[in-house]
C-alpha cells in the first residue's frame, strides 16, 4: 500500500506534471530546489518531493538492518550527540512532537549531525541541509501495523531496519 499506492501516485502525479514544464532534464534534488516555497510551483514540488523523500526513505532501511552504527558514522553520532542512545531519543522525541504529517530526518549542517522535522512534503534539501537518513511519520507509513503509535514504529526502522552502511557513506560522501 505503502509502495505501491502512496508512492507511485505521488510519482505519477510528479511526471504528469512534469511533462511540458520548465523543469524538464532537471533531477528531482533540482526541481525540488527551484521550486521550494514558490506558490505558483507548489503542485510540482509536493509531489516531487515526496516521491524523492519516500525514495531516500527506502534507501534507508534494509532487512536485518538496525541496531547501533560503527565506525566513522558511530564517531560522528558521539561527537554530535554524545551517545547513540542519546540521538534514538532525540530522533524518536522529534517523530513524536511532529504535529501531523511530515519527516523525521538525521542531517549533517556543516559537519554536525542534527535532527530535524519537516511538514507534509518539505524536505532538508530545501533549507540547505544534507540529509542523511529519514523515517516518514505521515500516518499513512504507520497507521495499518501501528494504529497511532508512532514511536513504536520509527524505534522498530531505528532498531531493526535502519541501513547504517548506506547512511555512513551518505554521510562521508555528502551525496544523497
Amino acid at each position: 500500500l505503502h509502495y505501491g499506492k502512496h508512492h507511485a501516485g505521488y510519482v505519477a502525479t510528479a511526471n504528469r506534471l512534469l511533462k511540458d514544464s520548465d523543469f524538464q532534464g532537471e533531477t528531482p534534488v533540482e526541481i525540488i530546489k527551484l521550486t521550494a516555497g514558490k506558490k505558483k510551483y507548489s503542485k510540482i514540488f509536493n509531489n516531487v518531493a515526496q516521491a524523492w523523500n519516500h525514495d531516500f526513505f527506502w534507501n534507508c532501511m534494509k532487512p536485518g538492518g538496525g541496531g547501533i552504527p560503527k565506525g566513522k558514522l558511530a564517531k560522528k553520532i558521539e561527537d554530535s550527540f554524545g551517545t547513540f542512545d542519546a540521538f534514538k531519543n532525540e530522533f524518536l522525541a522529534a517523530a513524536k512532537s511532529r504535529f501531523g504529517s511530515g519527516w523525521v530526518w538525521l542531517v549533517l549542517d556543516d559537519d554536525i549531525l542534527k535532527v530535524v522535522t519537516t511538514a507534509n512534503a518539505d524536505t532538508p534539501l530545501s533549507q540547505g541541509l544534507n540529509p542523511i537518513f529519514t523515517v516518514d511519520v505521515w500516518e499513512h507509513a504507520y497507521y495499518l501495523d501501528y494504529q497511532n503509535r508512532r514511536t513504536d514504529f520509527v524505534e522498530t526502522v531505528l532498531d531493526n531496519l535502519a541501513d547504517w552502511d548506506s547512511v555512513a557513506s551518505r554521510m562521508e560522501k555528502h551525496t544523497y
